[in-house]
């Protein structure tokens, strides 16, 4: 095994960091490993906005759900789809492409590359010791982060990357069984199996939690995924990328 493999296997979430800040050096060389991600027909639909003002910090922690490691850590990427720059080549060359640029084709085109784009910036953080994690969070006040952040239409703020010198040693969380990944030539739809495989599954999670938590904490992957699926979230969604001129046509 490869120190590359090494580093992505060794992967954790990282929630509270030391306050020493990430050199120029150090985000500059995260963003150019960003950059060189896969790009669908060399399109780079994303772009990302380094957060470093503490008052922004902040407030976007706070839009966030209140989580602190968004407020303090070395430095804050937020990730986002854009076609911004591709409706200002479009002026450029004397052409509208707004059909094209509002597809739900070219809305996923974005996600996906700003996606390859920030694992790449994941793994080059870890690969230089440093912890990370991902904010799904800034999605809960999508207008208030766009108003915050200055965002145009055709760009879309999807998440966070946080990134720091860890101040606490995590342990690694167990991913799901490697069968319900990865299928070979075709999907495996054997419910028995899956339900047998999820029970082992939810034994392994549950003692990882009980090992965390010292014991006030034993639930299971099923019961935790439900639980988050059955309450309604984010419903605003639909109008929101709407509005930002993402029309899902």
């Amino acid at each position: 095994m490869n120190q590359t493999i090494e580093t992505i296997l060794n992967h954790r979430s990282v929630r509270k960091f030391t306050e020493q800040s990430l050199t120029q050096e150090q985000i500059h060389q995260i963003v150019e490993a960003a950059q060189s991600a896969s790009t669908s027909s060399f399109i780079q639909a994303y772009s990302i906005i380094g957060v470093s003002n503490p008052e922004k910090k902040k407030k976007l922690a706070e839009l966030a759900g209140n989580q602190s490691y968004v407020e303090n850590n070395g430095h804050t990427f937020v990730f986002c789809a854009d076609l911004y720059r591709h409706e200002v080549a479009a002026e450029m060359e004397g052409k509208n492409i707004s059909e094209t640029l509002e597809s739900t084709e070219k809305f996923m085109v974005s996600l996906i590359d700003a996606a390859l784009a920030a694992q790449n910036a994941s793994i080059a953080a870890e690969s230089m010791g440093l912890g990370i994690c991902y904010i799904g969070g800034i999605r809960n006040n999508l207008n208030e982060v766009s108003e915050l952040l200055k965002t145009p239409d055709h760009v879309i703020p999807l998440f966070a990357l946080v990134v720091g010198y860890p101040d606490q040693q995590t342990d690694k969380k167990p991913r799901a069984p490697f069968h319900h990944i990865y299928h070979e030539d075709e999907y495996e739809q054997d419910k028995e199996q899956y339900k047998k495989e999820l029970l082992e599954y939810n034994a392994q999670i549950s003692e990882y939690y009980k090992e965390r938590t010292a014991g006030k904490r034993a639930d299971t992957w099923t019961s935790q995924m439900v639980g988050m699926l059955d309450q309604k979230s984010r419903l605003y969604m639909k109008d929101f990328v709407t509005k930002k001129k993402f029309d899902l046509r």
